[in-house]
């Protein structure tokens, strides 16, 4: 999340940017009825004339301030719709007092105004969004690369990028190999395309990891440290990973390489959260809690250390209810983390009953 408060707004005004499907669960937790959100979006507006039919009007873009009536997560958590009644707009041509609807999707631009100054919880739970990092993943070798992009807990996969070689793999120079050279063209284009995506402020927070079977992955290091200046400090290659392409990347997550290389980072927490309730599992030990009724007893008694939930849980549970979890066990302490139900750790929550909790101490439940 790209956050910065509103100059001159003595602390009630916080302009946004979501940047990955989290970002718009933090929004979703921030906003509340009677706020005011400030965004570009677009209405119809309908010319009617004396003795002739109503056309179908035209779609004008505009910016409006709306006072929020109703928020809600859209087809899980990919946008967040926000209804309310117009406050004000740029335009002559929108009323005020009208009913409008905005949809807000990742890179979309916002502003929330409280028409208050800003809790210490909300601005945690705003920054916090904020401090993601992001890999790109490349899992390579002569025929076949896998490119993915990492943020937060989120996967984004690009479809295999393949070289074109055929018969027996062996050494050869980039220099004398116009297919291996045209090969890295492809995959480095690929890249740039989503390390540029991302603002030169935010650029500590990516880093790119190279992997894959053979000397592939060390040769193609080096040309983008050498020929395309990509910093040393930001890319790394790793061995113990010897496949490429997309399955290449599904190795490396459920590796102990993710941990190693991307220990501090939200899927590697989330990783390791998971293996510590298996563990406890196993043993027979009671410091855990699975499922919605579990983890809601749980954090009752101020007893969770970290909560981990798929958006597939949105399907089956109300929606506030999530919201209201989320936000108590935030407010004594806890860490949250949301996954994509589309990802390897998303499927395992998602079999546990879409959430689980990690506790400070042992409680008793009565499970069956």
């Amino acid at each position: 999340m790209i956050s910065k408060e509103v100059k001159g707004s003595s602390g009630k005004a916080y302009f946004v940017i979501p940047e990955d499907a989290d970002d718009l669960l933090t929004l979703r937790r921030i906003i509340e009825s009677g706020d005011y959100i400030i965004a570009d979006t677009t209405r119809v507006i309908k010319q009617t004339k004396e003795y002739a039919r109503p056309d179908k009007g035209e779609r004008i873009k505009v910016r409006v301030s709306i006072r929020v009536e109703n928020i809600n997560l859209d087809d899980a958590v990919d946008r967040l719709r926000i209804t309310g009644s117009i406050t004000n707009s740029d335009s002559d041509l929108v009323s005020r007092g009208t009913h409008h609807s905005l949809a807000v999707q990742v890179g979309d631009s916002i502003t929330i105004d409280k028409d208050r100054k800003w809790q210490a919880i909300e601005i945690s739970i705003l920054k916090k969004s904020g401090s993601n990092s992001t890999f790109i993943l490349v899992a390579i070798d002569a025929q076949e690369a896998g490119v993915a992009k990492v943020s937060g807990t989120h996967l984004k996969i690009i479809p295999n990028i393949y070289s074109g070689q055929s018969g027996k793999r062996y050494q050869q120079s980039v220099k004398n190999n116009p297919t291996t050279e045209t090969f890295f063209g492809e995959v480095t284009k690929t890249i740039a395309g989503i390390w540029n995506v991302f603002l030169e402020e935010h650029d500590n927070n990516k880093r790119m990891i190279i992997f894959g079977p053979g000397e592939t992955k060390r040769r193609f290091y080096n040309l983008l440290i050498t020929k395309h200046q990509f910093g040393k400090d930001k890319v790394s290659v790793i061995d113990g990973v010897d496949v490429a392409g997309e399955d290449g990347i599904f190795v490396f997550l459920r590796s102990s390489a993710i941990k190693e290389s991307m220990g501090f980072t939200k899927l590697a927490m989330v990783s390791s959260i998971l293996d510590k309730v298996m563990l406890l599992v196993h043993r027979g030990e009671m410091k855990y809690s699975i499922g919605m009724q579990e983890v809601s007893y749980a954090a009752s008694m101020k007893a969770v250390e970290y909560v981990v939930f798929s958006d597939a849980i949105f399907k089956t549970i109300d929606e506030n209810d999530i919201i209201k979890l989320l936000n108590s066990v935030e407010g004594y302490g806890a860490k949250t983390f949301a996954v994509d139900s589309s990802t390897d750790i998303g499927l395992r929550v998602s079999s546990l009953g879409g959430i689980v909790a990690l506790l400070r101490y042992a409680i008793r439940v009565q499970r069956n």
